[in-house]
């Protein structure tokens, strides 16, 4: 694939993404927002991101924490909002695709990368257990920033490939009832 082409095919794409967002009703945009503030809360309680009795950090944050946090939580607020369906289009209408299954997985993926990327690495007990204390700071910490351009890199993929598929494939509601099938004279 050449150079041209990619740029072409990103350009197509990111239109496309604009476009979506321009068609966005007033309640994706609410559900952007709330998921989006949901997900900054949950991630940043958690990971001490925002200070909080309940849960402490041995290691101080880095500077890249915070934007790798607010940039995945807007990511993940307005991914969520684009399983929105239309007023008035019935569930079964929908389909379940492999390319909707994807991004699913892809922001899913996203979301806990960006805990990873974010959170203390000698308070997750995952990395504690399997690397070690010492093994911890030494190893995962430094693949945290790998994980932090990962799990926006998913986030912002899976997003750019959902609102391309409102612009492309929309759902639109159904203008009436369907009428139904008409037997044929083999089928009596």
């Amino acid at each position: 694939m050449t150079q041209r082409s990619t740029r072409a095919r990103s350009r197509v794409l990111l239109g496309s993404a604009g476009r979506a967002l321009r068609m966005w009703t007033a309640r994706q945009w609410q559900v952007a927002l709330v998921a989006s503030a949901g997900f900054a809360v949950i991630v940043g309680t958690v990971t001490v991101l925002i200070p909080n009795p309940v849960f402490t950090r041995e290691i101080d944050t880095v500077w890249w924490n915070y934007p790798v946090w607010l940039l995945t939580s807007l990511g993940a607020g307005m991914l969520t909002a684009t399983y929105l369906r239309p007023q008035g289009v019935d569930p079964s209408d929908i389909e379940n695709s492999p390319g909707e299954r994807r991004t699913t997985r892809m922001g899913i993926a996203g979301g806990l990368l960006a805990w990873f990327a974010v959170g203390c690495p000698v308070c997750n007990k995952i990395a504690v257990l399997a690397l070690g204390y010492s093994g911890a700071i030494t190893w995962f910490a430094p693949l945290q920033p790998v994980l932090a351009i990962t799990s926006m890199l998913l986030t912002g993929i899976a997003l750019l490939w959902r609102l391309r598929g409102q612009v492309s494939c929309p759902v639109l509601p159904a203008a009436g009832p369907h009428p139904a099938p008409r037997q044929t004279e083999a089928l009596r």
